[in-house]
């Protein structure tokens, strides 16, 4: 039995275990951090055909969406880091209670399909990788990006920041590796979820386990949530069998 035969039916299955014909079909406004939006798009379909509901999905930057949602912009729900989604619930922006762990991604290089893939199988060998590579790129801290922030710490950690600095391409958001399919930079470092979907590129690998960062992707309902009930609906399908196939299926893992 094929993996997509096997998507299929808990897509199905996941779909099946919604009410059917809601007495109203509602706007749910998703804003996702953007690791975590290949999995939103993915689920889209099934969940709006069984549900009657419709998804508006935005994406940003952990810290992005934090900064967005503290200054007041509307939404339903919110799928951003625990730590974000509890300053959230203390500031009353996410309903006490509502938070749920949905997904976790570890960090990965990306480079050029049809290139030689570096060697990241110690930490030395990752080092040697980034020094060697003409460019580098990754997610600009400034912007709240939570792989940003760790591999600008991380360069630091491995005491070669200031030598890749000059050959660094920061990305406020979105998926870095498109830097690479763009002949813009050589190597890419960001979260798995947002390598694999970008054409023309390959995952390397994961970055090597003694210097790994995983990120845990947590949802919550918004205080001000203009369909509350459907919204909910909505959180209670990323539990769902069909949830956990699509988040597998994209280099993330249930936390």
């Amino acid at each position: 039995m094929t993996q997509r035969f096997l998507l299929t039916n808990s897509l199905l299955a996941g779909a099946q275990s919604l009410h059917a014909g809601p007495a109203a079909a509602a706007d749910i406004k998703v804003l996702t951090a953007g690791a975590f939006k290949a999995v939103v798009l993915a689920l889209q379909p099934g969940f709006e055909a069984a549900s009657g509901h419709r998804l508006v999905v935005d994406n940003d930057t952990a810290g992005g969406l934090a900064k967005r949602i503290e200054g007041g912009e509307a939404f339903d729900m919110a799928i951003i880091t625990p730590a974000a989604i509890d300053s959230l619930i203390k500031n009353g922006k996410v309903v006490d209670g509502s938070r749920v762990a949905v997904a976790k991604v570890g960090v990965g290089v990306a480079v050029k399909a049809g290139a030689a893939k570096p060697d990241l199988s110690t930490v030395d060998a990752f080092k040697r990788a980034l020094l060697s590579a003409a460019t580098v790129a990754y997610i600009d801290p400034a912007s709240g990006g939570s792989s940003g922030i760790y591999v600008a710490g991380l360069l630091k950690k491995l005491g070669i920041a200031e030598e890749i600095k000059p050959k660094e391409r920061l990305q406020a958001g979105g998926y870095v590796a498109e830097k690479v399919a763009k002949g813009e930079a050589e190597i890419a470092i960001h979260q798995i979820s947002e390598i694999l979907p970008v054409k023309g590129v390959v995952l390397a690998g994961p970055l090597p386990e003694e210097i790994q960062n995983y990120t845990v992707y947590a949802a919550g309902l918004s205080a001000t949530a203009r369909e509350p009930a459907a919204a909910q609906m909505w959180i209670d399908y990323l539990k769902s069998p069909a949830a956990a196939l699509a988040i597998e299926g994209r280099g993330m893992s249930r936390p």
